[in-house]
C-alpha cells in the first residue's frame, strides 16, 4: 500500500499539467483562429473596371478616352436617361462623353447631341448644375466658340471654385482667344489644386505656346509615363511627337507617334503625325498610306490639307484636287452642325485658292479668337492677296514673343520672312527664312522648297555693303 500510494503522487500533478496543457492549446488554438479572422486574407487582384467606367472616369477628368469605352458609356447613359428623364447628372454625363466622341471621330455631327443632352440636364437641374456647365464649356471648345467656352467655365467656377477639371477648359478657351495672362493665370491657380498626368500635359501645352520646347517636352514625357489608361498615355505620346516634329527631330517624332499607335491603335492624330514625319524621311509610300488611314478614320481638314500638299509636291494635281476638295466639304459639314474651321479654310484658300476670300474669312476670325495661330494665318493670307504692308504687324505678331507669338513654328517664321522679301527688306527676310529652315528643315513638302528657292535668289549680303539694315 505504501508503495502504491506513493506511486500516485506524482501522477496527479502530470495529469493536472495534461490537463492544462490541453486547455492552453484549445486557447491558443482559439486565439490563432482569432488572429487570423483578423489577418487580411490573400490579396486579390481588384476586378477591372468595365469600359463604362473606364470612360466615366475619364470624362468626368477632362482625360482622353478609349473609343470603345466611350461607346460603352454613351449605351449605358442613353438606357439610363430613358429610364429616368429626370437624371440630370446621367444627362451631362452623356453630352461631355458625346462631346469626347466627336473630338475622337471629327465628326461634327456628334455636336448637336451633345448640346441637346447637356441643355435637357440643365433643364431638369437648373441651379448648381456645374457638371452641365462644364460639358456646355467643352462642346463649345470643340466647336472654336473660344468666348462661349469662357462663359460656360467662368460659370461652372463660380459654383465649383475649387474643382480643378473647370481650370483647363478655361485654359484652352483663354488660349484660343489669345488671352496669354489669362491662361498663364489659370495655369498657375490649375497647378495648386491639382497635381497628376492631365495638369503637367495642360502645363506642357502652355508652355509650347510660349516657346518653352525643353520644358514642355519634359512635361509631356512625365504625363506620359504617369498616365493611367492607353488611350490617355497615347495622347500624350502624340503630343510629344508633334513637339519633336516641330523642333525638326523627325526620327523622335516617328518613335513617338508609332508608340502612341501601339498603346492606342485608335490614336488617329498619331497616324497623320506618321505621315507627316514618314514623308519627310522620303517614306513616300509609307507616309501616304498613314495619311489616307488617318483620314479615313478621322476626317480632320488639316490632314486633308497636309495630303493634299503632298501630292502636289509629288507632282500629282488631280489627287491633290481631290483632297483639297475634302478640305472644303469637312468646313462645310462643321458650319453645319455649329462647328467652325475657318480657320484651316482661310490657310488653304490663301494657297490654292481665293486669297481676297482667305482675307474676308480671316479677318473675321480675328475679331472672335485674336490668337497667334490667327495672326500667323491673317499675315499670310493678306501677303497672298498682295497687302504686303498690313500683313508684317500680323506676322510680327505671331513670331515675337515680346507681341504674344512665342511659338517656335518654322511655318511662321517662314511666312515672315516671304513677307519681308516683298517689301525688300532683304536682311530679315534672309535672316527669318534661314531661321525657318534651323527650327525644322521638313516643316512642309512645297513650303520648304520655296524658302529655299528665295534664299537662293536673295544670295549673300555683300561684305563691301556694311552691317545689313532694312
Amino acid at each position: 500500500m505504501t508503495v502504491c500510494a506513493t506511486d500516485d503522487k506524482p501522477r496527479a500533478p502530470r495529469r493536472r499539467v495534461r490537463r492544462r496543457a490541453l486547455i492552453a492549446s484549445v486557447a491558443g488554438c482559439a486565439v490563432l483562429g482569432g488572429v487570423l479572422v483578423l489577418l487580411p486574407r490573400k490579396q486579390q487582384a481588384p476586378p477591372a473596371p468595365d469600359p463604362g467606367a473606364r470612360a466615366l472616369a475619364a470624362v468626368t477628368s477632362g482625360v482622353p478616352a478609349a473609343l470603345p469605352d466611350l461607346e460603352a458609356l454613351v449605351g449605358e447613359r442613353e438606357r439610363r436617361v430613358r429610364k429616368r428623364p429626370g437624371d440630370a447628372e446621367a444627362w451631362a454625363v452623356l453630352g461631355a462623353a458625346r462631346v469626347e466622341q466627336g473630338l475622337r471621330l471629327a465628326d461634327p455631327a456628334y455636336w448637336p447631341r451633345a448640346e441637346k443632352a447637356l441643355r435637357t440636364s440643365l433643364k431638369v437641374r437648373a441651379e448648381g448644375n456645374a457638371p452641365a456647365l462644364r460639358g456646355l464649356a467643352a462642346l463649345a471648345n470643340a466647336r472654336r466658340d473660344f468666348a462661349g467656352a469662357r462663359k460656360w467655365g467662368e460659370a461652372a467656377r463660380k459654383l465649383e471654385p475649387k474643382r480643378w477639371t473647370t481650370y483647363p477648359l478655361l485654359i484652352e478657351a483663354s488660349a484660343g482667344l489669345g488671352d496669354d495672362e489669362e491662361t498663364g493665370k489659370l495655369l498657375e491657380r490649375l497647378k495648386e489644386l491639382r497635381s497628376g498626368p492631365a495638369v503637367m500635359a495642360r502645363a506642357a501645352a502652355v508652355y509650347r505656346d510660349r516657346g518653352w520646347r525643353e520644358d514642355a517636352a519634359a512635361k509631356l514625357a512625365d504625363a506620359a509615363s504617369a498616365a493611367g489608361e492607353p488611350a490617355e498615355r497615347a495622347a500624350y505620346l502624340e503630343r510629344a511627337g508633334q513637339l519633336a516634329w516641330e523642333r525638326g527631330d523627325r526620327q523622335d517624332a516617328l518613335r513617338h507617334f508609332q508608340e502612341a499607335v501601339r498603346t492606342d491603335p485608335d490614336q488617329w492624330a498619331a497616324r497623320a503625325g506618321q505621315g507627316r514625319t514618314l514623308a519627310a524621311l522620303g517614306r513616300t509610300t509609307e507616309a501616304l498610306s498613314a495619311y489616307r488611314v488617318a483620314l479615313a478614320k478621322q476626317p480632320r481638314p488639316e490632314y486633308a490639307l497636309e495630303l493634299g500638299e503632298l501630292y502636289e509636291s509629288l507632282g500629282l494635281k488631280q489627287a491633290a484636287g481631290v483632297q483639297y476638295g475634302v478640305v472644303r466639304e469637312r468646313a462645310r459639314v462643321a458650319a453645319a452642325h455649329g462647328g467652325d474651321e475657318s480657320l484651316v479654310l482661310g490657310r488653304f484658300e490663301a494657297d490654292h485658292g481665293d486669297a481676297a476670300g482667305a482675307v474676308r474669312r480671316l479677318r473675321e476670325v480675328w475679331e472672335r479668337r485674336p490668337s497667334t495661330e490667327v495672326a500667323d494665318a491673317l499675315g499670310w493670307a493678306l501677303h497672298r492677296a498682295g497687302e504686303h504692308e498690313e500683313a508684317l504687324p500680323f506676322a510680327v505678331r505671331a513670331t515675337e514673343g515680346t507681341e504674344g507669338g512665342g511659338v517656335r513654328s518654322a511655318l511662321y517664321v517662314f511666312h515672315r520672312g516671304m513677307i519681308e522679301r516683298s517689301l525688300e527688306r532683304y536682311g530679315s527676310a534672309r535672316r527669318h527664312l534661314k531661321e525657318a529652315l534651323q527650327i525644322n528643315p521638313w516643316f512642309s513638302p512645297l513650303r520648304v522648297r520655296q524658302a529655299r528657292g528665295a534664299l537662293a535668289r536673295l544670295g549673300e549680303p555683300s561684305v563691301q555693303a556694311g552691317p545689313e539694315s532694312d
